[in-house]
Formats: structure tokens, C-alpha cells, sequence
């Protein structure tokens, strides 16, 4: 497939450690690697062996992003903490990189996606669609310093 000229390209990896991660790794120039997890603590053990392992092959790690990260409530609007809050900000911190982003549980994300019409495509106030568009700015923009110091242009998600 011809992509024709691209500011980035965004792999969705699975989660892991596994061999498609170090086949891409080893067949194109990769900018970097941007963490996705939950606020969960278990979903953190193989978080942490990815983030060791794209350290070992020298990938840079681009920062994290904290997914299902609360739900606001649709009846009182208040924030829900589903599965926790914070171990995203937490793994950042210790691995020193940055949070790039919390994402919400919202209906909306999810309908896009079995749509195929993501949220962000219905606008920046979306439901939903605010949250995606702050992340996506702070990995573009992650991506664009740690790439002034590599020559990769594949953005690895995990």
C-alpha cells in the first residue's frame, strides 16, 4: 500500500513483549515507542517489561498514555474512577517519561471505532473527542523533538 507523504505513522501494536514488536523494530526506523495502559495495577507488569525491553534496543520511549482512565458520570457529571486513577502518571514518572494523555471511557470512542468513524473525525467537541485530540498533540509533539535526534518516522503504540 502507497501512504503517500505522512507526518507519522502510528502502529497499534498488542500488548507485550512479543515478536511483532521486535520485527518492526528491526525492519524500519522507529522514532519511538508510546505506552498505552489502564489505571490498572495489574496491566502494569507488561507494561513495564515493553518499556524495558524498547530500552534495551535503543527505541525511545515517547511517554504514556493512561486509557479508560474515568468515566464521567452521563446522569451527574462527576468523575468516576473505574478502574483506579494514576498508575498511568505513576509509571511515567518512574520510568521518567511523560504522560501524554488521559483517556476517558466514553461510549462515543468505542462506536466510532466499531463504525469506523472515529470520534475526532465528528470534531474537537465531540463527545469524547477532547481527550484524543490533547493526546494526539503531545505525541506530535513528543515525537517531534525525540525525532530531531533520530532518524525514524514509525511511532510504536503498545
Amino acid at each position: 500500500m502507497q501512504w503517500g507523504e505522512l507526518d507519522y505513522l502510528v502502529v497499534d501494536l498488542p500488548p507485550g513483549t512479543g515478536d511483532v514488536q521486535l520485527t518492526l523494530i528491526q525492519s524500519v526506523a522507529v522514532t519511538g515507542a508510546l505506552i498505552v495502559t489502564t489505571p490498572s495495577i495489574v496491566a502494569l507488569a507488561d507494561v513495564r517489561k515493553a518499556i524495558e525491553m524498547f530500552r534495551q534496543v535503543n527505541v525511545e520511549i515517547l511517554g504514556v498514555v493512561e486509557n479508560m482512565s474515568y468515566l464521567n458520570c452521563p446522569h451527574c457529571k462527576e468523575r468516576i474512577d473505574v478502574f483506579g486513577h494514576g498508575e498511568g502518571a505513576h509509571l511515567a514518572k518512574a520510568f521518567g517519561v511523560p504522560l501524554l494523555g488521559e483517556i476517558e471511557i466514553e461510549p462515543q470512542i468505542r462506536i466510532g471505532g466499531d463504525t469506523g468513524k472515529p470520534v475526532t473525525s465528528l470534531g474537537e467537541d465531540a463527545p469524547g473527542a477532547p481527550s484524543i485530540y490533547a493526546m494526539a498533540r503531545n505525541v506530535a509533539e513528543r515525537a517531534a523533538m525525540v525525532s530531531k535526534t533520530s532518524t525514524g518516522s514509525v511511532v510504536q503504540i503498545l
